[in-house]
């Protein structure tokens, strides 16, 4: 392949964007010597966008926020998925934390990774944190 090269510095990254671009227009087959040259520059450049210019995860409530914005859901739609209205209206607003049985059908009926989900948060002033009694001892 014609010099293909890792992306050490801004200026190699610039060069392989400006090398994968050219093919934009005039996109090469699939197997052949410029779309494998294709397939490496974009292999090289998200490596180097990934370890240089990483995107953190949503925390869960803008993660919740951003799926129903995109799907065109109301708080209803949380509230069915959850179980309760008060529950969803607490949870969008940053006034109780989620539960792992609220992250497991949230996860399960929309798809947003449960990664994303159980991802510590921050609540509002005067929220309210699930207590848990402390186990019995027998």
């Amino acid at each position: 392949m014609k010099n293909i090269r890792p992306l050490k510095t801004e200026a190699d990254y610039d060069w392989a964007i400006a090398e994968i671009t050219r093919y934009f227009d005039n996109e090469p087959e699939i197997g052949s010597p410029d779309g494998d040259r294709f397939d490496v520059l974009a292999d090289l450049i998200e490596a180097y966008e990934t370890r240089h210019y990483p995107i953190e995860a949503p925390d869960p409530v803008t993660a919740i926020r951003a799926h129903m914005e995109m799907a065109g859901l109301k708080q209803v739609a949380l509230a069915e998925v959850i179980g309760s209205a008060s529950r969803a209206s607490e949870i969008l607003n940053r006034k109780r934390l989620l539960t792992m049985d609220m992250v497991h059908q949230i996860h399960k009926n929309w798809h947003i990774p449960a990664e994303v989900l159980i991802q510590p948060y921050h609540l509002s002033g005067d929220a309210k944190t699930e207590r848990r009694r402390p186990a019995r001892s027998i």
